[in-house]
């Protein structure tokens, strides 16, 4: 049986990284929202990692079903 969660799993992550990167953008002047976090956008360095782990989830995912073949 060939269930690969990894494709869904990176796809989820990707769309998900994605979305909060682009919020972490738009409210990058906005210090009073990031200022319980030290002043670190977290939205955005939580997007781009989990934007990147979704990417390499997917790479594996293609790079095993390339080999099946």
């Amino acid at each position: 049986m060939g269930l690969d969660i990894k494709y869904p799993i990176g796809l989820m992550f990707t769309i998900l990284g994605v979305l909060i990167t682009i919020y972490g953008f738009a409210t990058i002047n906005d210090l009073s929202m990031y200022q319980k976090s030290f002043g670190i956008n977290m939205n955005l360095w939580s997007g781009i990692s989990m934007t990147i782990f979704g990417l390499i989830m997917l790479f594996f995912s293609r790079k095993k079903k390339a080999k099946a073949k």
